[in-house]
């Protein structure tokens, strides 16, 4: 098929990847996954501080133990 005068087609459009580059903005993958995704270590923190006693115990005797005292 024939395109009339004037209009342009996907073959005849191309820019260099520095130009696009300059105003097309990617999100990073590896912050969205972190975002959305916490480590099995990193979530235990999070319910041992979230657990006034817990972090009471972390400050004195060390994480571990506390966590282990209450949640193990």
């Amino acid at each position: 098929p024939k395109e009339p005068p004037g209009s342009l087609s996907a073959d005849s459009i191309k820019i260099k990847k520095e130009v696009a580059n300059a105003f097309v903005k990617r999100k990073k993958r590896s912050s969205l996954y972190f975002e959305y995704y916490k480590s099995p270590m990193e979530r235990m923190h999070e319910r041992c501080e979230n657990y006034p006693p817990c972090d009471y115990l972390s400050d004195q005797i060390g994480f571990s133990l506390a966590y282990n005292r209450f949640f193990g």
